[in-house]
């Protein structure tokens, strides 16, 4: 890909270079080296804290020494994600891309950029590389401003949580981490992860009946950002396969052998496969009722999930989990929340939802099945709530072990803001109409922030992507110039 053809010219050679650069979540060492080797080669002040985060701060071009310290913040990580039979080493290979049309087809004149079966890393990559564009520049005007590179945003916030209290000196921060251009991110949901195993030995089948061993799958859903995208009706796969079983269980002997679905706490889950044993002589009513259901799922998602495979064939025997626990374990999934829960209740940030949860993965073993959950509110009390929801029906279900990961804080919206405001007037000038001022039901670094910096004014804000945390992500071209544009402005008016 020649990142060269694309504008913003400088944006899009830094994101070339990113790409380049391995970067899983909790592995961006190579990140690290990378931007310290380029904060110091340009003589900038450059600053590696304890968990990784990233500093590098330049001075204000001539004449503008006396503005207020910006901060400019993006994560440094990515979601890896990929199709089942895409072939990549996250850890060492680079990504991939091509320019596509909005359906993801190779079109030199589209105006999207995508990966091959990947995750393209836009999230937030782009941002990362608006920040170096930046910090390259010798002839964009700016006050003094610092660019922060956090680490581990995707599964654990753990930059944003470790960074220490006054290492940032700016008065105001933009966060670029957000994907609808045009979009004032002002607030932005809490989320706590919800994590419960039962553990096992599995056993043979019971001999008084002859079984018969299946797996059951399915892929090719949309998948998507288990927050942003929790709204827009898009199947679940262990809920699809869940659904199935819980029902077959009703009628006929069934027993759970393996149940792996899902990879990551934030992304809703595009494929899964259960390998069930049931009697020998239910064996053709099992396929018919399989084949009625996979029918009746594709009309109930026929909007949102064209592309839905299925698949049902036999297995080799092997050894299942006890039936009285795999009847607790399937009872569990079908009980658990996923989706929307409510929607917020203060219109001046939009239709949005306020709580929701995600059934994020199932993995099986020889001796235990964990069960991934994630929830999420910008209200805190119902996130509390929701946690506790998701926590009794495991409970009710007898798992041996139920955690919760320390979470994240909801960012509430500041009823005065001054970067919001002169980024509002920077918007109608350059475009000639209103950004969309709205609250975002998906983790961002700012509440994280505002607890150690609480008198610091803060905005997201990004160019338009969709898909993401999924391989179907893609970042459209145009939007970037346009945010990038904006940038700019701001700098000169903040």
């Amino acid at each position: 890909m020649n990142y060269e053809l694309l504008n913003p010219k400088d944006v899009f050679e830094f994101f070339g270079e990113i790409n380049k650069i391995p970067r899983p979540s909790k592995h961006e060492e190579k990140m690290i080296a990378y931007l310290t080797e380029f904060g110091n080669s340009r003589g900038l002040e450059t600053i590696v804290d304890e968990t990784g985060n990233v500093l590098i701060r330049k001075g204000a071009t001539p004449g503008m020494e006396n503005k207020p310290v910006l901060t400019i913040q993006s994560h440094m990580d990515m979601v890896c994600d990929k199709l089942v039979d895409r072939e990549i080493d996250f850890m060492n290979d680079p990504i991939t891309t091509y320019i596509a049309d909005e359906n993801g087809k190779a079109d030199p004149s589209g105006e999207w950029l995508t990966a091959d079966g990947t995750t393209l890393g836009a999230d937030d990559g782009i941002g990362c590389a608006m920040e170096l564009a930046l910090l390259d520049s010798d002839t964009i005007e700016h006050g003094p401003i610092e660019c922060l590179f956090t680490r581990d945003e995707e599964t654990g916030l753990t930059g944003a949580n470790n960074l220490k209290a006054g290492m940032l000196r700016g008065d105001y921060l933009l966060n670029l981490d957000s994907e609808d251009e045009g979009l004032f991110y002002v607030s932005c949901a809490g989320g706590k992860t919800t994590t419960s195993t039962f553990y096992y030995s599995k056993v043979e089948p019971d001999k008084t009946n002859r079984w018969f061993f299946v797996e059951m799958s399915v892929k090719g859903l949309t998948g998507g950002h288990s927050g942003d995208d929790i709204n827009k009706k898009r199947a679940n796969s262990i809920k699809l396969l869940t659904r199935f079983l819980y029902m077959e269980q009703k009628k006929m002997p069934l027993l759970l052998a393996d149940f792996n679905a899902g990879k990551l706490h934030n992304a809703i889950p595009r494929d899964g496969k259960a390998v069930v044993a049931v009697p020998f002589d239910e064996k053709e009513n099992l396929r018919a009722d399989w084949n009625v259901y996979c029918a009746s799922v594709e009309e109930e998602f026929h909007v949102t999930e064209p592309t839905i495979v299925w698949n049902m064939e036999s297995t080799e025997p092997r050894k299942v989990i006890p039936a009285e626990l795999s009847n607790r374990i399937i009872h569990a999934l079908q009980a658990v929340h996923a989706g929307v829960f409510s929607v917020v209740q203060d219109t001046v940030l939009g239709d949005i939802t306020e709580t929701s949860s995600n059934l994020a993965s199932v993995q099986t073993s020889e001796d235990s099945c964990v069960i991934v959950c994630s929830q999420r509110s910008s209200v805190m009390s119902n996130l509390t709530n929701m946690v506790n929801t998701v926590r009794s029906v495991f409970e009710l279900a007898g798992a041996d072990k139920i955690i919760h990961n320390d979470g994240y804080p909801a960012w509430k919206m500041r009823p005065n803001s001054h970067i919001r405001d002169v980024a509002q007037k920077c918007y109608r000038s350059l475009f000639n109409k209103d950004p969309k001022i709205i609250g975002i039901h998906a983790g961002l670094e700012c509440g994280l922030f505002a607890e150690r910096y609480p008198n610091l004014d803060m905005l997201s804000m990004g160019p338009t992507m969709r898909g993401v945390h999924s391989p179907d992500e893609k970042l459209n071209i145009p939007t970037v110039g346009k945010v990038w544009d904006l940038v700019k402005e701001i700098l000169k008016e903040i």
